[in-house]
């Protein structure tokens, strides 16, 4: 008989050696997180990595040999955790970014100790997806029949809406002849449509130019009749029409387009609609705010974000499909080797990868799962509510400093303003207020952002912060005109 391989009789693992070791271990990680978390508010809003840090870390050889847990964690409580780009702050401000929860992190910890793998399978971790991906649909307005998916981030959530939207409605057999199998197919959305729309489309093999930008109002509102007038002026010049995209909360400052009448054209036009609704469709989840995105649920397609407004650690979102069996069409493969028997483990067939691209996905679910059911889902729209509620405050309370300019509406949870003085020329003003941005910053007082409003450099406030309390804004702006005085002074 043949001798066995030496390898075969081999125990090795990396499970910890000692696990009453990494048990005392493994409860320091979570005391010290826990700890860290507790006294956000007493910390700088962020802390740029020293250059040491920077370095060490810089010049990390490959390590081929055991530094022990122990150490290595070390390592993390020195040179990684202290230096986050600060969106767990109760004083981030920029970007709309998620701040995470105690639970959350420890939901994340348990899938993490579950290693489920969510293509589908006859497990729980497909059950509670199921579950979450239908309480979302029921909290949108959709049918208790759609589909959806849960994807990391917004930029993929809205990725498979239009990937859907181009299976439905090209005309021609996508999946089989490509992009070049037909006209050019056009996607109709606002100047202020967030970037993703154009990478989405680029990844398509559609391109760039089949994303056709629209005007927008005063109040930064995609101008209907002028997208209803170049689906017509794109349809004579030979082109396909096949979706609308509808903001609901634009990344810029907060509008949110008349979804109803963008839901009224599409059906007119057979064309699809699909809502980026990345944190403002979440507004939904507060009575009060519900107005603002009414029309959302008559989209064919809703891309969101949960650990934007759901508040929950990265990476969570959903793409939720009207036509649950569009969704199948567009993506469904099943080899041999991933067929569905019958029975066993396999049962049921692998529902999630049959909605999407990926194979291999985690269990994003169980925080979502977890959180709603521990806080509530009213709970959560209060919060939403209130960080309206604060942006709105906020708008009018700094309105009040001498200095300052509100440059935009604030419907939703957005300020942007900038520090005109006297006597300053516009591209002054823009200097002056990119360096402004960046004293708040690396001073620790707050995170907020910069961005472009009607050609000018404005700083943004954004608040998207189950953490912020109304002294955390008082303290902002308190802190705005001392540094901005000694910048003004510094230019004149």
């Amino acid at each position: 008989m043949p001798s066995t391989p030496p390898h075969a009789r081999t125990d090795a693992t990396l499970d910890p050696q000692d696990w009453d070791a990494f048990r005392a271990l493994a409860h320091r990680m979570v005391d010290d997180s826990l700890d860290f978390i507790s006294t956000l508010h007493e910390r700088p809003a962020w802390t740029p990595v020293p250059p040491d840090v920077r370095t060490t870390i810089a010049a990390e050889r490959v390590p081929r040999t055991p530094q022990g847990e122990a150490a290595v964690y070390d390592q993390f409580l020195t040179h990684v955790l202290p230096y986050s780009n600060g969106s767990r702050s109760p004083r981030f401000f920029g970007w709309v970014q998620g701040n995470g929860t105690p639970l959350g992190m420890m939901a994340d910890m348990l899938a993490s100790g579950m290693n489920a793998h969510l293509a589908g399978f006859n497990d729980a971790g497909r059950l509670v997806e199921e579950r979450v991906i239908a309480w979302l649909a029921e909290l949108m307005g959709l049918p208790a029949a759609s589909g959806g998916l849960l994807m990391s981030g917004g930029t993929m959530a809205n990725y498979l809406g239009l990937a859907v939207a181009r299976h439905a409605k090209a005309g021609f057999d996508v999946r089989t002849l490509g992009a070049l199998g037909g006209p050019r197919l056009a996607v109709y959305a606002s100047h202020e449509v967030h970037s993703w729309a154009q990478k989405c489309l680029e990844l398509l093999g559609l391109g760039s130019e089949s994303l056709r930008k629209v005007p927008v109002d005063d109040a930064f509102e995609v101008d209907v009749a002028a997208m209803r007038a170049m689906i017509a002026t794109d349809r004579s010049a030979g082109l396909r029409p096949i979706c609308v995209i509808g903001s609901a909360g634009t990344v810029n400052c907060g509008a949110t387009d008349d979804l109803d009448a963008l839901a009224d054209l599409a059906a007119a036009e057979d064309l699809w609609f699909h809502v980026d609704g990345a944190f403002g469709a979440l507004a939904r989840l507060s009575p009060a705010l519900a107005p603002i995105v009414k029309g959302m649920e008559r989209a064919d397609s809703i891309a969101l974000d949960l650990h934007k407004w759901g508040f929950l650690p990265f990476e969570i979102a959903c793409v939720l499909v009207r036509d649950a069996e569009q969704q199948r069409a567009a993506f469904s493969l099943t080899p041999s080797y991933l067929r569905d028997e019958g029975r066993g483990v396999i049962a049921g067939g692998l529902t999630f990868a049959d909605r999407g691209p990926e194979l291999t996905r985690g269990f994003k679910a169980l925080k979502a799962w977890m959180s709603f059911k521990a806080h509530g889902v009213d709970a959560i729209g209060a919060i939403i509510e209130q960080n309206v509620m604060q942006a709105r405050a906020f708008g009018e309370r700094i309105a009040r400093v001498p200095g300052i300019a509100i440059s935009a509406p604030v419907p939703l949870n957005i300020v942007c303003w900038r520090w005109v003085p006297a006597g300053f020329t516009g591209e002054q003003c823009d200097a002056l207020n990119r360096e402004l941005l960046l004293r708040i910053q690396e001073s620790g007082l707050a995170v907020p952002s910069g961005s472009m409003v009607n050609g000018r450099y404005v700083i943004r406030t954004c608040i998207t912060n189950h953490r912020t309390k109304w002294a955390d804004l008082e303290r902002f702006a308190d802190g705005i005109a001392p540094l901005a005085g000694v910048i003004e002074s510094e230019m004149r």
